[in-house]
């Protein structure tokens, strides 16, 4: 089973309609055990970088995912991909989770580019990576953000140019992320989505 984590700050019934789309067996959660008991995670996110820490802490949920990570594959979805990250500067510095190393910083804004970056992107390739089979160079996705990572190539697996390289997709071990919203890119997002349900 896939859980999606609830913690308050989720797109999450999108990111369930595409899993029943594919047949995956999926659960919203918001319970320690329901966090356990699931086979692999995803933490989606839309919103602020600290409100979004601040819901996990205030639900005791930042040490069981920090944990169940280690074990289980985890995806984290936009914001849910930056709290992955060790700290965010959205307002004031916050500590993330930890689990990919780098920083989240607000997008550089030029009187060409204009934040948020909102809309479809296409993607380099940077570094092979095992839910981005299938994806080819210069594929689009759809992203809405105003911060992005700050991280080692070594750890990139696709990004995009807005007038600045951004990380689109990440990975370390068994944690993956996406800047982008799988859910709404069509077909190739769909294919993130299903490579992810079906990791060996």
């Amino acid at each position: 089973m896939i859980g999606i984590i609830d913690y308050g700050a989720g797109n999450l019934f999108s990111i369930k309609n595409v899993l029943d789309y594919l047949k995956t067996d999926s659960e919203i959660i918001r319970e320690k055990h329901d966090i356990e008991r699931a086979d692999r995670l995803i933490l989606p996110g839309v919103g602020a970088f600290p409100d979004a820490m601040r819901m996990l802490e205030e639900k005791n949920l930042v040490e069981i995912i920090k944990r169940e990570s280690r074990k289980k594959y985890i995806l984290g979805i936009c914001l849910g991909m930056q709290i992955l990250f060790e700290k965010g500067y959205e307002f004031s510095e916050t500590q993330g989770l930890g689990l990919i190393e780098g920083r989240v910083e607000k997008l550089t804004e030029t009187p060409d580019i204009k934040i948020p970056h909102m809309g479809w992107s296409s993607i380099r390739i940077m570094n092979t990576c095992p839910i981005a089979d299938g994806i080819k160079e210069n594929d689009s996705f759809y992203f809405v953000h105003s911060y992005k990572a700050v991280m080692k190539d070594s750890d990139l697996g696709l990004y995009c140019r807005y007038g600045q390289k951004i990380p689109a997709l990440v990975w370390k071990d068994n944690v993956f992320g996406c800047q982008f919203h799988p859910e709404k890119s069509g077909e190739k997002g769909i294919r993130i989505l299903k490579n992810f349900a079906e990791l060996k």
